[in-house]
């Protein structure tokens, strides 16, 4: 597969990743609100293990993609990322067998998420892959998500409502809107010298 079709294909990818968790998030919130119907809460959980293929589809294209910028680096994106598939279809299972949810759910399956999101956007930042203004977003959006998590898990704040949100917002912009959009519209950018790939105080002081 050519770069620019990785490019096309990730960027797509992003958009439904976004989506079926969306509506499968949904579906299960109405659950937990008291819908006790099992025919929306089955496909809510369907739509999150569709989100979780689209996550490891993204995390398997972008290796090909980050292996010459940090290959040791590289090889952690898909495996967080398959991490991130693994916690939230085991959530899901559970969800269907026993008709509770487990609690936190959605904090343990950010926790790969975080991990593996400020991998990525370390590497496309220092590489140059995309601009450095959407790296920084993504940056920033995953390190408040990592921070979000022990806050929520101590009762200082809820990530699903208030202030909470706001930790969210950053990472979506990045993931829904300005990554998957260049992606699509522009591509990776062409990749420079190995010399290049070194982060940007290294490369001066060489």
């Amino acid at each position: 597969m050519s770069r620019r079709m990785i490019a096309v294909t990730v960027g797509i990818l992003f958009f439904i990743q976004m989506a079926t968790a969306i509506v499968g998030t949904s579906l299960i919130q109405a659950f937990e609100d008291g819908n006790t119907d099992r025919g929306p809460l089955t496909v809510g959980v369907l739509f999150m293990m569709c989100s979780g293929i689209a996550v490891v589809g993204i995390g398997l294209l972008m290796y090909q993609v980050l292996e010459p910028v940090n290959q040791q680096l590289a090889l952690w994106y898909p495996g967080l990322r398959i991490v991130e598939f693994a916690v939230s279809t085991a959530c899901g299972v559970y969800l269907l067998a026993q008709l509770q949810v487990v609690p936190n759910h959605l904090l343990w399956v950010y926790i790969p998420t975080g991990i593996g999101g400020v991998i990525l956007t370390y590497l496309l930042y220092v590489s140059q892959l995309v601009p450095r203004p959407i790296a920084i977003l993504g940056l920033i959006g995953y390190a408040s998500l990592l921070l979000g998590v022990p806050l929520d898990l101590l009762g200082v704040l809820d990530m699903n409502a208030g202030p909470g949100l706001a930790l969210l917002a950053p990472g979506g912009l990045f993931e829904f809107v300005f990554l998957p959009i260049w992606l699509i519209a522009k591509g990776f950018k062409s990749p420079p010298t190995a010399k290049e790939f070194k982060p940007p105080a290294l490369a001066t002081a060489s």
